[in-house]
């Protein structure tokens, strides 16, 4: 499995263990001058569960695969989370953030791929 891909499934676990929902997979590595080949945007309700999510997803990506953020903004106010694993980039939202700034339709010819919410 290709490294990216592996870090994709491993930041997806990391999210779904903080029980961040509506996650999509938005892959750019056929989108010229994309700034990186993934980004996985998620959302949580509250502030303090994006923060919780923040920290799932970097202890997963750090205890499976030895990798690390190399950014991460956001956490000040907790509505909006970016984690930069370079060839990923991670976007934890509040829910209204999110439906503001939709991410997932910027590249109309990224695929998109929609991770079923676990319950």
């Amino acid at each position: 499995m290709e490294a990216s891909t592996q870090l994709v499934d491993t930041i997806i676990k990391g999210i779904q263990e903080k029980k961040g929902t509506q996650i999509v997979t938005v892959d750019l590595k056929g989108i010229e001058g994309a700034i990186c080949q993934y980004f996985i945007i998620c959302q949580g309700n509250s502030p303090s569960q994006v923060e919780a999510i923040t920290e799932s997803v970097g202890e997963f990506a750090r205890k499976d695969l030895q990798e690390k953020p190399t950014a991460i903004a956001g956490l000040e106010n907790a509505q909006w989370v970016a984690m930069d694993f370079t060839d990923v980039m991670v976007h934890i939202f509040l829910p209204d953030v999110r439906a503001y700034y939709d991410l997932e339709h910027l590249w109309d010819d990224a695929s998109l791929t929609n991770i079923p919410d676990l319950d």
